[in-house]
């Protein structure tokens, strides 16, 4: 019987697709997360890779628990997938170790990760580690925790430079508005608040936003 070879190597491979953005308000991060994953599905298109899964995770890096990864990877041992596809190295972990410790669960099990920024990939073309893969994976993690590190480092400095010069942090003293102040400012969108006019009318009549009249419809139980 006769087998066609150039069929079985041109068998598709599969891909999972991980993407990650900091929890910094739910729209910027649809945003950013989906256009993550779009050019993830760019390129799976152009490597003729068969997407099975996609992954979406909305927390900051810094966080030690990332449980959508873990289920990303913990998919890609269970049905034996090609390649955990991600926009950068930096979504897999927020220092070296971590990354490293990821990279290392990766190969022990085959799985194959294409890192779009660094366009790099942790196999070769025969399913074997590269030997440049892991330092480059190695150096580009610990430049990135530095300089997070030096980030954190002067921001602190500059605080603690501000507050011995003087300067106070946090909401300024008197900026809280007493009750009495806020009736006197809001004079005009108080009284026809009282008069039973809508949020919006009063907010249209009085030039003020809708959310600080409903702020002071609440406030004074109007």
């Amino acid at each position: 019987m006769f087998t066609d070879l150039s069929k079985i190597n041109m068998m598709t491979k599969t891909a999972v697709i991980y993407s990650r953005t900091s929890s910094c308000g739910y729209q910027q991060n649809r945003q950013d997360t989906s256009r993550q994953v779009a050019d993830l599905k760019a390129y799976a298109d152009y490597a003729q890779l068969e997407v099975r899964k996609v992954y979406e995770e909305h927390v900051s890096g810094a966080s030690k628990q990332k449980p959508t990864l873990v289920e990303a990877i913990d998919y890609c041992k269970r049905e034996h997938v090609d390649m955990l596809l991600v926009s950068e190295l930096s979504r897999v972990g927020r220092n070296a170790f971590e990354v490293l410790a990821t990279v290392k669960e990766l190969v022990d099990h085959k799985i194959n990760m294409f890192m779009q920024k660094e366009q790099l990939t942790l196999l070769d073309e025969k399913g074997e580690p590269t030997l440049f893969a892991p330092i480059m994976i190695a150096t580009l993690s610990t430049c990135a925790q530095l300089e997070r590190d030096s980030i954190s480092f002067r921001l602190s400095s500059g605080r603690k430079l501000y507050v011995e010069n003087g300067g106070q942090l946090g909401r300024k003293k008197g900026s809280i508005k007493t009750r009495e102040q806020k009736e006197k400012q809001y004079k005009e969108v108080l009284a026809y608040l009282r008069k039973n006019y809508s949020i919006r009318v009063t907010a249209k009549l009085t030039n003020t936003s809708v959310a600080t009249v409903q702020r002071l419809k609440t406030e004074f139980e109007l």
